[in-house]
């Protein structure tokens, strides 16, 4: 919540205002806002405002308006054509589920990439892979699809939130990649 005169000059929270100017202009301290009682606030001309709702930007554009979920063909906004690649291709504007799924897909990446080198010293030395390894790099491309259809499995917006947020436990909603084995966790 936030305060305000009646001219629309937004008063700080827990510090001091003046109100007026020159020799009419009366200091307050730090805490009179809170201390003060609505009747008081209101002789002054202070009025109580809510703070706007900020939207996850994942999900919601600004204003609250979800954002688009699905990929749609790329269109001319003045003439309403479709805009076609250099290859002559439609061009396709990435909805949120593919976007999330892109990030899924560089997040396991970037866990498989670590191990990458036991691959590449099997292929040319034919050195076994650890099967610590083995079956880490398994459940993160298992972990990988089962989080990509629950990001396909919602129907909205809401549902994704849901699925990006946590349990009241502190779980998450959404599968989880595997620990790496090379890691002492606490």
């Amino acid at each position: 919540m936030g305060f305000k005169l009646s001219d629309g000059t937004v008063l700080p929270n827990n510090a001091p205002f003046t109100i007026g100017t020159g020799e009419d202009a009366v200091n307050y301290p730090a805490n009179w806002l809170r201390l003060s009682t609505a009747d008081e606030k209101a002789a002054l001309g202070i009025s109580e405002f809510s703070d706007p709702i900020k939207y996850d930007s994942r999900f919601y554009q600004t204003d609250g308006t979800p954002r688009v979920l699905d990929d749609v063909n790329t269109v001319n906004g003045e003439t309403g054509e479709l805009i076609k690649n250099k290859d002559g291709t439609q061009h396709v504007t990435y909805g949120l589920k593919t976007e999330l799924k892109n990030q899924n897909k560089q997040m396991a990446q970037a866990r498989l990439q670590k191990y990458d080198w036991y691959i590449t010293r099997k292929a040319e030395k034919g050195t076994a892979i650890p099967a610590a390894i083995t079956t880490y790099r398994d459940a993160v491309r298992t972990a990988c699809n089962t989080r990509e259809a629950e990001i396909d499995a919602c129907s909205d917006a809401a549902a994704l939130a849901t699925l990006y947020s946590f349990k009241e436990d502190g779980t998450a909603n959404m599968t989880s990649f595997p620990l790496d084995p090379n890691i002492q966790y606490r």
